[in-house]
């Protein structure tokens, strides 16, 4: 009765402790399981920040970029739009006048048109520096090879190139149109702008960007 008594408790002790080694490994799978687990969260965020400053840098270069090509298509268009109208002249061919090159608050202008061109599209046009020069403000050299048109200039100040004469002077004038617009990227800063700046256009001052685009197109006509 002693021995079946003694092997019973044995096996009793068996099992509580198969239950206890049991209990201990699922706690300490548990616990690998929980510092696994808040390995990774740590890994992710540490790459999430490593790379989302390269992110936020190409985005920004992509918005500016797709700016400076916004830009740069309207003064393509502007000047081209004046100087054809001031060798085409009035809608009515009754009029037989070329229109005037300013001022450009007045709609029959070549300056006034080239104003409207720019407003809408590009920010603040009102002070943009433009030249017009047009054989209706007059000659220089009338009657000679070197014979251009005379300019006049409204808006802000810039250096614009004197006017050149046609091949074909005097029989032919050349009319020309020249804009300057200075503008700052939507988004300032050197490192946001580094396709811009591959542009000769653009330049860098103590981590500000701007640039200039100089349109100028001719258009000859007859004398």
């Amino acid at each position: 009765m002693d021995l079946l008594e003694t092997q019973a408790r044995l096996r009793g002790t068996s099992r509580m402790r198969v239950a206890e080694l049991s209990r201990a490994i699922t706690r300490r799978c548990l616990s690998l399981f929980r510092d696994s687990d808040r390995s990774s969260s740590g890994q992710s965020l540490v790459e999430t920040a490593l790379l989302l400053p390269m992110l936020l840098m190409l985005l920004f270069n992509a918005v500016n970029f797709g700016y400076f090509f916004l830009v740069a298509l309207n003064m393509a268009a502007a000047p081209r739009s004046g100087v054809a109208y001031s060798i085409q002249g009035y809608s009515s061919p009754s009029s037989g006048l070329l229109p005037s090159a300013g001022p450009s608050t007045t709609t029959a202008a070549v300056s006034y048109l080239t104003y409207q061109d720019m407003t809408g599209a590009i920010y603040s046009p009102a002070s943009t520096p433009v030249q017009v020069c047009s054989q209706a403000i007059g000659l220089s050299n009338t009657g000679a090879t070197t014979q251009v048109a005379k300019c006049s200039a409204f808006g802000g100040t810039y250096s614009f190139p004197a006017p050149t004469s046609d091949p074909e002077s005097p029989s032919f004038v050349l009319n020309q149109v020249d804009v300057a617009y200075t503008f700052s990227p939507l988004i300032n800063g050197t490192i946001f702008n580094i396709f811009v700046l591959a542009a000769p256009v653009c330049s860098s001052t103590s981590g500000s960007v701007s640039c200039t685009f100089h349109r100028q197109v001719l258009m000859r006509a007859m004398n």
